[in-house]
């Protein structure tokens, strides 16, 4: 029987790419058809919003809380949340969870170990490209991390919030991320985190200048092992 699978969604494309993932690929090891149990829970991201643009992440931590509880009431086994940015809460979550997580960022690192990545260009909101979930996480990894230059990371942040998470995908977007990971890799990064959950619906592998990470589409693959494991 393949554990109850909770979400603590955040912002809609994201959690939905996340959900996609793990029912699509289920079928390969679970029958046709077949994927474990899934549900979701999200607070609004304006509520969540509120926290992050104060830096209260005490707040943040409680809305996360307050959705793994309610997935606990329903039977969930464990949580996952497809949103990098949120994670800079974990370590006050992990303290009061009713059940256990799934970290993004290790789904990352794991997959950066395996593939001989070092150097990762880290790619999100402000937030997560100047916090400390990627670069503390993928210290265990002995993997460093770089992130792009200031302006750079400002029109990113506001291709996130006035485009990605509305599912707006524009062409000259896509482009910018190209070009911003392009500088990434003169500055000897060797393969690129995408660390906001929508920048996979926008950064085309095949044409992408540096390997790329998908943190959702790991997160989600993490979550069906769990899953299914003895």
């Amino acid at each position: 029987m393949a554990k109850h699978v909770g979400i603590v969604a955040c912002s809609a494309e994201g959690a939905a790419l996340c959900y996609r993932t793990l029912c699509a690929e289920a079928p390969s090891l679970m029958g046709e058809h077949m994927h474990p149990e899934v549900s979701m829970h999200t607070h609004p991201l304006g509520e969540y919003m509120v926290h992050i643009r104060s830096g209260d992440w005490e707040g943040v931590a409680g809305l996360m809380i307050n959705s793994a509880h309610k997935l606990a009431q329903i039977g969930a086994g464990f949580a996952v949340c497809p949103d990098n940015t949120i994670h800079q809460a974990f370590d006050l979550v992990e303290k009061e969870t009713p059940i256990p997580w799934l970290h993004i960022a290790d789904g990352v690192g794991k997959e950066a170990q395996a593939r001989g990545f070092r150097k990762l260009g880290i790619t999100g909101t402000k937030y997560l490209m100047t916090g400390p979930v990627y670069p503390e996480t993928l210290k265990k990894y002995n993997i460093s991390c770089d992130i792009p230059y200031e302006d750079e990371r400002e029109k990113i942040d506001t291709i996130i919030f006035k485009e990605l998470v509305n599912g707006l995908f524009p062409e000259s977007s896509r482009l910018y991320f190209n070009e911003v990971i392009e500088k990434l890799k003169g500055r000897g990064c060797d393969a690129v985190v995408l660390g906001c959950t929508e920048i996979p619906l926008i950064v085309d592998p095949e044409d992408c200048p540096l390997p790329t990470l998908d943190s959702t589409r790991l997160l989600a693959r993490a979550a069906l092992r769990k899953a299914i494991e003895e």
